[in-house]
């Protein structure tokens, strides 16, 4: 009985065993709780790794959690002493060029590649002759074309994010000639003063970037400067109105190397083992193939050509190890050569905004007004030559009241932070005694408010065109007065085409509406920023990142 039992039970086995050859295989059953985690501090231009996470854990038992920000604010925290186990940079020679930020790393190791490249429209390309095999494209060749207002780019904010940074040290290398001996004395103030005279589309996110350039290819800009993965991935989406040629200046670029940098040594042995399996060959091909970063093994980008164009030979423009060319060139960037900005803020003065929400929002006006000397702080702040306006605003718009920042004094060469005048310091005074001033009471004509504050901007761009002109609204509640939202869209419609250079950036908290306010800026081209989740300081710190 026993034995026939036992044949039954092998006929049934194998029969199953047969029938699942047809089969899709069952799901694999859930990996064990990891033993251990690694908090990893990464920018956000890093965002497109975090399916990888589940694969490092599958593969290492560390479950890696990551958390996003920008550029200078994740170097600023690191500074500071972040408690991340770990950053993921896609370059850290800025975080690195100094005793503070050598302290903090224990450990670093390069992962992909990524160069920065210069994406030009094919037509465009084609016109000037740049895309031909043996043209050999400088950055020399590339200033002088954003000169002559050939060359209309969209790049991210250089004192806020790696790509813009480092495309701008690449002008500032190849105009010095110096290379790693460059110091800030030996910056040409005139290569800066005209390559910029092509930055049209500014932004500190990628993404926010790919969004506006693709928007306005072909009449507000015609280049993209971004790591090559970003501009093959925006060839790639089909977005584009036409692709982009890529080139590679002839005299050298910097390139993303991507350093995963151990900070708590007390996670050394995980962060070890996720470095082994990053390194690994199946993690390469997966970020060669879904990222377009370059593998670092030359055997394993070889079965990716087909994603990947060949450069041949490269230089690689050296990053000068003069903490005060990296710094002075931020701060003349933000202070002297960038087109300054001209805003209007407009400010809910409701009678919902009392209270809490309204000491949230003095206190962020004084930190824009203030002075804050890390590198979020300068970022922020208020700069050399920038009007302000505030538009407070409750059953209607008042009358703008103008803050105007005067111009700094200016070395007669190189690059060198500027301690504030006595005439900036106290028109930075009356910012904050303006904020200290505001009363809230009444209801909330939003929509009209952004519209006299669009019109505003209009009449200013026409007086003064050199500026960079803005809308930054605040608010904590719905539309209850004026126009609505289809109102809105309407009077938008006829305004004047020299509206669509004017973004309108929303800034959110209390009980505002969300849906109706990324409406709003879609069709303005600017971005929501939700201070119900961030501090209303950091918001603002965010907002100057796009100006």
């Amino acid at each position: 009985m026993m034995r026939r039992l036992a044949l039954v039970l092998l006929a049934a086995a194998a029969l199953t065993a047969c029938s699942r050859r047809d089969e899709p295989a069952p799901p694999a059953a859930a990996p064990a709780a990891p033993k251990t985690t690694l908090q990893v501090l990464a920018t956000s231009d890093l965002k497109d790794l975090e399916p990888l996470a589940a694969q490092i854990e599958a593969a290492t038992g560390v479950a890696v959690h990551f958390r996003f920000g920008g550029t200078m604010e994740s170097t600023q925290e690191v500074l500071s002493g972040s408690t991340a186990d770990a950053a993921w940079f896609a370059n850290a020679k800025y975080l690195l060029s100094d005793a503070a930020g050598q302290g903090r790393v224990k450990l670093q190791e390069k992962i992909m590649l990524s160069p920065i490249a210069v994406g030009v429209s094919e037509s465009d390309a084609a016109r000037f002759g740049w895309n031909k095999p043996d043209a050999k494209l400088t950055w020399a060749d590339i200033t002088k074309a954003a000169k002559r207002g050939e060359l209309r780019y969209a790049l991210s904010n250089p004192a806020t994010s790696n790509q813009g940074f480092m495309a701008l040290l690449g002008v500032v290398a190849a105009a010095g000639g110096k290379g790693e001996a460059l110091t800030a004395a030996d910056v040409d103030r005139q290569a800066i003063a005209d390559f910029l005279t092509g930055y049209k589309i500014v932004g500190d996110n990628s993404t926010y970037l790919a969004e506006q350039f693709t928007r306005q290819q072909g009449t507000r800009a015609n280049a993209f400067i971004n790591y090559e993965s970003w501009l093959l991935s925006l060839n790639a989406s089909g977005k584009l109105r036409e692709k982009l040629h890529l080139i590679y200046p002839f005299e050298g670029v910097s390139t993303a190397d991507y350093p995963f940098m151990l900070l708590n040594d007390a996670k050394r042995a995980d962060y070890l083992k996720v470095v082994e399996y990053l390194k690994g060959d199946t993690a390469q091909l997966w970020l060669a193939r879904q990222t377009l970063r370059r593998p670092m093994k030359a055997e394993l980008a070889a079965q990716v050509a087909d994603l990947l164009p060949a450069r041949g030979f490269q230089v690689e423009l050296p990053f000068s190890p003069d903490r005060q060319l990296a710094d002075g060139l931020i701060d003349a960037y933000l202070n002297e050569f960038r087109k300054p900005i001209a805003s209007t803020f407009v400010l809910d003065t409701s009678g919902s905004m009392q209270g809490q929400r309204r000491e949230q929002l003095v206190e962020a006006i004084h930190y824009l007004a203030g002075a804050d000397v890390s590198l979020t702080g300068r970022v922020a702040k208020l700069t050399n030559r920038e009007k302000l306006w505030f538009l407070p605003f409750s059953d209607r718009p008042r009358e703008p009241v103008l803050f105007e920042i005067p111009a700094g004094t200016r070395v007669a060469k190189g690059v060198a932070p500027q301690a504030d005048t006595d005439a900036k310091k106290a028109e930075l005074q009356r910012v904050r005694d303006s904020a200290d001033s505001l009363r809230m009471a009444g209801g909330t004509a939003l929509y009209d408010s952004v519209l006299a504050a669009l019109n505003h901007m209009l009449e200013q761009r026409k007086l003064n065109p050199d500026y960079q002109y803005s809308v930054v609204a605040f608010t904590d509640g719905k539309n209850t007065v004026g126009r609505n939202l289809d109102a809105f869209k309407q009077a938008y419609e006829q305004l004047p085409e020299d509206v669509r250079g004017i973004p309108v950036f929303m800034v959110l908290y209390g009980d505002a509406a969300e849906g109706d306010l990324k409406q709003l800026v879609s069709i303005t081209g600017g971005r929501v920023f939700d201070a119900r989740k961030t501090p209303l300081y950091a918001v603002f710190k965010d907002i100057r990142s796009y100006q």
